[in-house]
C-alpha cells in the first residue's frame, strides 16, 4: 500500500480519508456539534462527563474519541482559581482513625462525609460547610459564614441532625481540621452516638466524595456567578443546593435534597 500511494503521489492517510464514506464524515460533524453544545451548556464538564451526557442522548461513543474531539476543538481549558487553605490540622486536639476507609456503604445513614470550602465575594471570602450522605450523595446539612470558626461546621451538623436521620452505627467522616476536632463538635457527635472518623493528615483522597461534590458546586455554580454580598451568596447557593436536579449523565451524579 505504501508503494502504491507513493506511485500515485498521495499519502496513506489521505487515501484512507478518501475511502471514508461521506455519511461517516457527516456523523463526525454531528458528534462535534453535540459536544460543543454540551460544553457550552456545562463548561465545568470534562470529557468523561461529556461522554456520559452523549450516551444519555443516544450516542454510541467512547471517552477516548470524545477527548480527542474536545482537544481538537479546544474545549478542555478551564480556569484555575487561587487556592485558599480552609483546613488547619496543626492543632493539639485529639484526632480519630479513618473508619470510612474500610466501610462498605450499602444504605442510607451509614456514612456522612463533611467538608468546608471558601467562596470569593467581591470584597471578602466566606466559607461553606456541607455534610453529605455517602450512599444517596445528598446534601443533608449546610451552612455559610464569614469566618472559619467552628460554628459554621456546627450549623451544618445541626441541620443534618434535625432531619432525624441518625441510625445505629452511623459514621461521620471529615478531615482533621480544627472545626471538626474541637470539643463542641466532638461532643455533639458523641451525644448522638455517632462514630467519628477522620482522614489521614494531608491526604485529601480520604475524603474524596466530599471533595468531588465541592468541585461540582464550584464549577457549576460558584465560578459562574458574581455574588453581590453575603446575603446574595446565601440565597443563590442555597437555591442551587436545594433545587439542582440529579444528572444521571454525571460520573458522580449528585442528588441534593431540600432543607
Amino acid at each position: 500500500m505504501t508503494r502504491l500511494c507513493g506511485a500515485a503521489g498521495v499519502s496513506r492517510a489521505g487515501y484512507y480519508r478518501f475511502l471514508t464514506p461521506v455519511a461517516e464524515k457527516a456523523q463526525e460533524m454531528e458528534l462535534r456539534d453535540a459536544i460543543q453544545r454540551l460544553a457550552v451548556e456545562m463548561p465545568a464538564y470534562g470529557y468523561r462527563r461529556i461522554t456520559a451526557a452523549l450516551r444519555r442522548e443516544g450516542w454510541v461513543v467512547n471517552h477516548k474519541r470524545v477527548l480527542r474531539l474536545m482537544r481538537k476543538d479546544n474545549l478542555l481549558c478551564l480556569r484555575r482559581r487561587a487556592f485558599v487553605r480552609t483546613t488547619d490540622s496543626g492543632h493539639q486536639l485529639p484526632v480519630y482513625p479513618n473508619l470510612a476507609r474500610e466501610l462498605q456503604v450499602t444504605g442510607l445513614n451509614q456514612l456522612w462525609v463533611a467538608d468546608i470550602t471558601y467562596i470569593r465575594l467581591a470584597l471578602e471570602f466566606v466559607y461553606l460547610a456541607v455534610i453529605l450522605d455517602a450512599f444517596s450523595r445528598r446534601v443533608i446539612g449546610w451552612a455559610l459564614a464569614r469566618t472559619l470558626e467552628a460554628e459554621v461546621a456546627l450549623a451544618a451538623l445541626r441541620m443534618a441532625l434535625a432531619g432525624g436521620r441518625v441510625a445505629p452505627g452511623l459514621v461521620h467522616h471529615s478531615d482533621q481540621g480544627v472545626q471538626y476536632a474541637c470539643g463542641d463538635y466532638i461532643a455533639l457527635l458523641t451525644e448522638h452516638e455517632i462514630q467519628i472518623s477522620m482522614s489521614r493528615r494531608g491526604n485529601p483522597y480520604d475524603n474524596a466524595q466530599a471533595e468531588s461534590f465541592i468541585k461540582t458546586l464550584k464549577y457549576e455554580e460558584v465560578y459562574r456567578t458574581e455574588y453581590l454580598d453575603f446575603g446574595d451568596a446565601w440565597r443563590r447557593i442555597g437555591k442551587f443546593i436545594e433545587s439542582i436536579i440529579t444528572r444521571s449523565a454525571c460520573t458522580r451524579p449528585w442528588a441534593i435534597c431540600r432543607r
